[in-house]
């Protein structure tokens, strides 16, 4: 076994006992897809909802709710995984920002939010599990041998879907 760790803005696929593990997972949204069948696990860590919101998304695709997700299905099915067994757990896209006047600024996890469920629906991949929103960060593990996301909060403690 072996813990893959992914980063800000970055996505990473495992198979059987290797475990995925995102930290500081605030108004960004940390995607785990699995395939069940297969053992196959993936996790994508974004930053922002849509990368027509910048003109150098293709530069950072990962960094996109709306790129990360394909890239992320299609790195899946390369190891073996059906999108069509594909399940959804997600996490983060809290408002850490409640003193921001800038409404853009301060709902931009909600904003990630719904681009995920967007894009996971037009994808026709269920979202099984869901601990968006609040207002603190989170640590997020994924283990695709038994298809449970831990989530970990300094102040909030541990818990898992």
């Amino acid at each position: 076994m072996s813990t893959i760790t992914v980063g800000i803005s970055d996505l990473q696929v495992a198979k059987g006992d290797d475990v995925l593990v995102t930290y500081a997972l605030g108004s960004c949204v940390g995607i785990c897809l699995y395939d069940q069948v297969a053992k196959i696990g993936g996790l994508s860590h974004i930053m922002l909802p849509s990368s027509t919101m910048n003109a150098n998304s293709a530069q950072t695709p990962m960094r996109f709710a709306d790129t990360a997700i394909i890239m992320l299905i299609k790195k899946m099915e390369a190891m073996g995984a059906s999108k069509i067994r594909m399940k959804a757990k997600i996490a983060g896209g809290a408002q850490m920002f409640a003193t921001v006047t800038n409404s853009s600024i301060a709902n931009i996890g909600q904003r990630n939010v719904q681009a995920v469920k967007a894009v996971l629906q037009q994808q026709g991949i269920q979202i099984v599990a869901d601990d968006t929103g609040k207002n603190y960060g989170r640590t997020l593990h994924f283990s695709p041998s038994d298809c449970v996301m831990r989530i970990s909060s300094a102040n909030r403690g541990k818990w898992e879907w």
